[in-house]
């Protein structure tokens, strides 16, 4: 172990979260709610299948995935790379008709890894759920 290794680790509380380190914030109650809410959503998903997804709405709970990491923004990020934007208002209309292009299944698919997402927090006992 190098020094800067365990002073990032060790010192620090960072893990190493797919390509990023990200600090180790989540305590044990954080955990509880989030394998609460993931159990929640699953055993729904299980007495209704799919047709439960097509009528999710997330509430306060504390997501696995950093938001960059998001189905969702991952192709959002791509498509505003390398664009200039002179004024808030300008990236808000980009942004916006960005998602009015989308096809109904770019969405579909992001919603489907949820059930894949949420059994891996359980099996992590509510820690972070990596890819």
């Amino acid at each position: 172990m190098t020094t800067l290794y365990e002073c990032v680790t060790v010192t620090l509380g960072y893990h190493k979260l797919r390509a990023r380190w990200a600090p180790k914030m989540l305590s044990e109650e954080h955990k509880k709610k989030r394998m609460g809410f993931a159990l929640d959503i699953l055993t729904r998903y299980a007495e209704t299948g799919g047709e439960f997804l097509n009528h999710i709405v997330t509430g306060d709970e504390m997501w696995d995935l950093g938001p960059s990491d998001f189905h969702l923004f991952l192709y959002l990020k791509r498509h505003l790379a390398r664009q200039n934007f002179h004024d808030d208002a300008e990236i808000k209309n980009e942004v916006e008709m960005w998602f009015r292009e989308q096809a109904v299944d770019f969405y579909d698919c992001g919603i489907q890894k949820l059930v894949t997402r949420l059994s891996k927090c359980l099996d992590n006992g509510g820690d972070f759920v990596e890819k």
